[in-house]
């Protein structure tokens, strides 16, 4: 290749700075997933360039082999991997190894701990590709040139990991990419041909494409970038052999592929360092014919809450990568789930707008969904612990499953988990099922109630009265919990009731106690209608109504929304979303058997303003609003003090 031009050093984007730091100083218990980290991107290039040469063969380039390539020069310490896929241009170079256009880049540099191990595991979650090549070598080059596009403009990258990298346009005839790792001698284990044909079959070996090493009866040298392929192609060219299987392991037998293969396949399409949680791998034959093969995670891609994820299914029709699809393939609620969906019937040619209305897609969505959430179901009934670890990383995301998917609603419903006043822990592992198999006498309701996190839930003082009569609440922390209840009215003919909302009537469980403590309640409402009057004038613009609660037995007051109108979570996320809504004005009820309560009677017009708005604004903050003039609520609340 000709000396290079138009040589540029650029800074690294800060974010990449900061992770080839930790790349370079972090302590890897297992270096050698560099190798297969570059081979899943070579492995990636080519089925790029298969898909675009659909529409456009001329990109083969009268070289429609495509393979992988890995060599290594002992005695200059360098391994070289190789690729005849879809190559890069300048711009392409500057905008995948400068920059990391990751959605989750920013929550996963947050998490950083120095701590050296954690961050290894986390850096290893994150899925970092290229830049693992610095777990190993002290300088790397790039040689590039995209498919179709003349030699002449061809791209060298190379970087120490320091900060900055040289970029310059230089002549390549060959198209793909290749890298070259420099390693220093501490990592010079890597420069041999049995240790690398050991990391290709023990990490690699599942990828469709044959990988190449030297043949071990060949004592070639490895042909630099810089000598050029055509120097010495005829002199001193190396045997090349296959090193790997080279086919689509999700074609073969179940009864073939061992958890180890399993588990690399996942690696490779998840871009994850970690095994899965579980896989569910099925061959489809008869109208339709594909193969399925997907995986569940064991914990949270960082991209898990953003709008457009990076990674998603990737669809392949006969073996021909078209597309990662995030959307048409499983719905949004299970967008953790990884994995190859490999048709036989979808034409090549299929385009994102034909997966949105074929009804091959469809069916196949349909039959992945069932198989996802009835493994799930197995996975709660037989092995509860594996199924609390995949509800703590994926119970929110489920959830939204119940308004997005209403045809496996009750499905989706059996296998929500929450907390309860039952045991009162964080940690929800409480079911529908659970709850109703624990239900009072007389008791034809599912009670819940949301807050903005446990304690508040667990403090609510909606729940004094079900305290008080044993009656189990469902608590409900999640911001997504409101949108769920919301859309669950009712599971196995049990309505699901807020017992923040609406008038509550407890009487056909309260038994022989009911007829007396509702004479007592009418006694009470009677005999505080007075204050009530004069609390709802002072409260006017802030509540609907004044009333005498049948709910606390601790708390002086609670605000209680109609049974029909948001809860103040709910009407919280709408406006932080922007929606306009209306809200309608929250009833404040009062307990009569509090002391601050009896005293009201007897206080003077000025005072009762002032405990009148304290009461509101104490139990606005009870439900997790935000007082609209905090310093006024503090001068109030001392003044009332030290009177």
């Amino acid at each position: 290749m000709s000396s290079g031009t138009d040589t540029q050093t650029l800074e690294f984007q800060a974010e990449v700075q900061q992770l080839l730091n930790l790349m370079i100083h972090s302590v890897y218990s297992n270096r050698e997933v560099f190798l297969r980290e570059l081979i899943s991107n070579a492995s990636d290039a080519i089925d790029k360039l298969r898909f675009e040469a659909l529409k456009q063969e001329s990109l083969f380039e009268n070289d429609p082999e495509l393979k992988i390539r890995v060599d290594f020069d002992a005695e200059q310490r360098t391994v070289t991997i190789t690729d005849n896929g879809i190559g890069m241009d300048r711009d392409g170079v500057v905008e995948n190894l400068g920059t990391i256009a990751h959605s989750g880049t920013k929550r996963f540099l947050e998490q950083m701990t120095g701590d050296q191990q954690k961050d290894a595991q986390l850096i290893g979650q994150f899925g970092v590709g290229f830049y693992s090549a610095f777990v190993v070598a002290d300088k790397v080059e790039v040689f590039s040139r995209k498919a179709g596009v003349e030699p002449q403009y061809g791209v060298h990258w190379s970087s120490e990991g320091k900060g900055a990298y040289t970029i310059e346009t230089i002549e390549r005839s060959q198209r793909g990419t290749a890298v070259v790792l420099h390693l220093p001698q501490e990592q010079e284990e890597f420069c041999d041909g049995t240790r690398l044909r050991h990391i290709i079959r023990k990490y690699s070996d599942h990828i469709s494409v044959p990988i190449e090493m030297p043949a071990q009866s060949s004592s070639a040298p490895e042909q630099s970038e810089e000598k050029g392929e055509e120097q010495g192609e005829e002199e001193q060219a190396p045997q090349w052999e296959v090193v790997n299987r080279a086919s689509a392991l999700w074609m073969r037998p179940k009864s073939e592929i061992s958890d180890e293969e399993y588990n690399e396949l996942y690696k490779h399409v998840a871009h994850d360092f970690e095994e899965p949680l579980t896989w569910l791998h099925n061959h489809v034959e008869g109208r339709q014919s594909y193969v399925s093969l997907l995986y569940i995670p064991k914990r949270p891609p960082f991209d898990l809450f953003e709008q457009k994820p990076a990674h998603g299914v990737k669809l392949y029709v006969r073996r021909v990568f078209i597309t990662e699809d995030t959307e048409h393939l499983l719905p949004r609620y299970l967008r953790f789930v990884r994995g190859v969906v490999d048709s036989d019937d979808l034409p090549l040619n299929i385009s994102r707008e034909m997966l949105q209305h074929n009804p091959m897609i469809s069916s196949i969505r349909s039959a992945s969904v069932k198989r996802i959430l009835d493994r799930l179901e197995r996975m709660a009934k037989n092995e509860p612990q594996m199924y609390a670890d995949f509800w703590e990383s994926f119970g929110r995301v489920l959830k939204e499953g119940i308004a997005e998917d209403h045809g496996n609603r009750e499905k989706i419903a059996k296998l929500l988990r929450f907390s309860s006043t039952h045991e009162e822990k964080e940690t929800p592992d409480v079911s529908l099922d659970d709850y109703i198999g624990r239900m009072n006498e007389g008791q034809d309701k599912i009670y819940y109630v949301t807050a903005e996190s446990f304690n508040a839930a667990r403090n609510s003082p909606h729940l004094e009265v079900f305290r008080r009569h044993g009656i189990e609440v469902l608590l409900l922390p999640d911001p997504v919990d409101e949108w769920l209840v919301a859309h669950l009215n009712e599971y196995e003919g049990k309505q699901l009731v807020s017992i923040a909302k609406g008038e509550l009537d407890l009487d056909q469980l309260t038994g022989e106690q009911a007829e007396q403590e509702k004479v007592q309640r009418e006694e009470k409402e009677q005999a505080y209608k007075d204050l009530c009057s004069r609390l709802q004038e002072k409260l006017n613009d802030k509540v609907s109504e004044v009333r005498v609660s049948h709910r606390l037995t601790d708390s002086p007051a609670c605000l209680v929304v109609g049974e029909y109108d948001f809860g103040v979570g709910m009407q919280r996320l709408l406006q932080a979303a922007g929606h306009n809504f209306p809200a309608g004005k929250p009833a404040l009820e009062i307990n009569p058997d509090h002391q601050l309560i009896k005293r009201l009677d007897n206080e003077a017009e000025q005072r009762l303003q002032d405990w009148a708005m304290t009461l509101y604004e104490q139990s606005l903050l009870a439900e997790g609003g935000q007082l609209e003039d905090p310093a006024a609520y503090v001068k109030r609340v001392n003044s009332l003090l030290t009177e």
